[in-house]
């Protein structure tokens, strides 16, 4: 028998996008750089390899958010107890949505996720660090 879904990731999606902060990707330019703040790329490795990565972003493969967030996990990290604000972002901001809000629901805050992700922000210019091609 073939499964039925009954809540998709659109009803998610949307869902999740009533409750955090969107910012543009030209407002988070605005952020980068900043000590109170933590961009957080959630991109799969091989997204980084393939198009690069923002200065300064901490990555966390987004399997592992809630993990890292919970202090109480062994595989909690510091950077998330830290008062500052936390700005997601992944490829093109579904996965990104989904982790603010998540975050947001366990009690981290300020959460917001970038609108349009990673794409967006080289769209308006942020600053990409490009891997080096890996030898063969």
């Amino acid at each position: 028998m073939p499964q039925t879904i009954k809540r998709g990731y659109k009803a998610m999606l949307e869902e999740a996008l009533t409750k955090i902060k969107t910012l543009s990707a030209t407002d988070a330019l605005t952020l980068h750089g900043r000590d109170d703040t933590v961009f957080v790329d959630l991109r799969d490795p091989r997204e980084l390899d393939r198009d690069g990565q923002m200065p300064g972003a901490m990555h966390c493969p987004r399997g592992m958010l809630e993990f890292w967030i919970d202090p109480e996990s062994p595989y909690h990290k510091p950077v998330f107890a830290q008062d500052k604000a936390f700005v997601f972002f992944c490829g093109g901001g579904w996965r990104s949505a989904l982790s603010a809000a998540t975050a947001q629901d366990m009690g981290l805050k300020p959460v917001a996720h970038i609108d349009g992700g990673f794409k967006a922000w080289k769209e308006a210019g942020g600053p990409v660090e490009v891997p080096p091609p890996k030898q063969r």
